[in-house]
């Protein structure tokens, strides 16, 4: 066990640069040899907070060169323990001897890497002069997502909105330093239709991006959601918008923003243009307008996980 590396959550914070784990991704989702399972998902009952808990297993391998499984657990009454409702690990392998090379805290992989693939989408999907983004929500995300963006578009001004004004007023002030401006907002709709990017990643169960709102050659990024009964956006916006996906696998039985507008005969599966895969490999083109309305939807994928426990890894090597 004393070869084996202990990548912690300062690590991962501190040795973070968006545009090199973006070009990762984008080469991870040009790879056809990575081989991606199912994740599987375990309830478990919880007598003693007389709750179930959830195990999620996400393997992903790349044969004879990368492997890993990310572990997770959500147990929904942590919050009387003083702990996270989700805990998590990231076993990094050699995939040709099967030893462990690495293992690492899952919670930051795992928003690092969400923040870049949304990054790696807009990359394709936003008009390449976007200069102002709107942030719909104020959790851990959320600071990952503006940089992000900021590293694959010229962005200017950024308005980020949150339930919690003070809260929204805190990561405004926390950006203070970079080479863009953050304003906390009062109401989503103040903003919505003048920004370039709409980035949103909440846990609401109602819509927050009204289609309504939104105008031609806006770029709408939907991270949260991830179960079948949330949504961040409406049917509206979905009916108006040429919509992408991270993966089919996924993309189509996770989230509500897909499930639903599919359920409800507003979006036909067979009209989402593409996903990652297709979009970094060239097999399908993204914006085709400087006027049309682009949707992504992000899930998470174990390739995600993958490609940034090598990335990390390598970093943390060759300090």
């Amino acid at each position: 066990m004393e070869n084996i590396l202990q990548i912690d959550t300062d690590f991962i914070e501190n040795n973070t640069v968006f545009s090199e784990l973006i070009e990762a991704l984008k080469k991870g989702f040009c790879n056809d040899n990575t081989m991606i399972p199912m994740r599987h998902h375990h309830d478990f009952p919880n007598p003693e907070v007389n709750a179930d808990s959830t195990l999620l297993l996400m393997p992903a391998w790349n044969p004879s060169k990368d492997a890993g499984v990310k572990i997770v657990t959500v147990s929904p009454e942590n919050g009387q323990f003083n702990l996270p409702s989700i805990q998590g690990t990231y076993i990094y392998f050699d995939a040709v001897k099967g030893s462990i090379k690495a293992i690492l805290e899952a919670k930051s992989l795992t928003v690092k890497r969400t923040a870049a693939a949304s990054a790696l989408a807009s990359s394709f999907l936003s008009r390449k002069d976007s200069k102002s983004m709107l942030m719909i929500g104020t959790g851990a995300l959320s600071i990952n997502l503006i940089k992000a963006h900021a590293a694959v578009r010229p962005i200017k001004q950024v308005f980020i909105w949150g339930r919690n004004l003070e809260k929204a007023q805190a990561i405004a002030s926390s950006l203070k330093n970079e080479n863009f401006s953050v304003h906390a907002i009062e109401t989503i709709e103040e903003k919505i239709a003048e920004v370039d990017i709409i980035s949103s990643a909440t846990l609401s169960k109602a819509p927050l991006v009204f289609g309504k709102y939104l105008n031609a050659g806006q770029h709408i990024d939907l991270v949260g959601a991830y179960k079948k009964d949330m949504r961040e956006a409406d049917d509206e916006a979905i009916s108006k918008a040429s919509v992408f996906i991270d993966t089919f696998q996924g993309g189509l039985k996770e989230s509500g923003d897909i499930v639903i507008p599919i359920e409800n005969g507003v979006l036909n599966k067979e009209a989402i243009k593409a996903d990652l895969f297709q979009l970094c490999s060239n097999k399908k083109n993204g914006r085709t307008s400087e006027k049309e309305i682009t949707v992504f939807k992000s899930v998470g994928h174990a390739l995600e996980d993958l490609v940034a426990a090598g990335y990390y890894y390598n970093k943390f090597k060759n300090e």
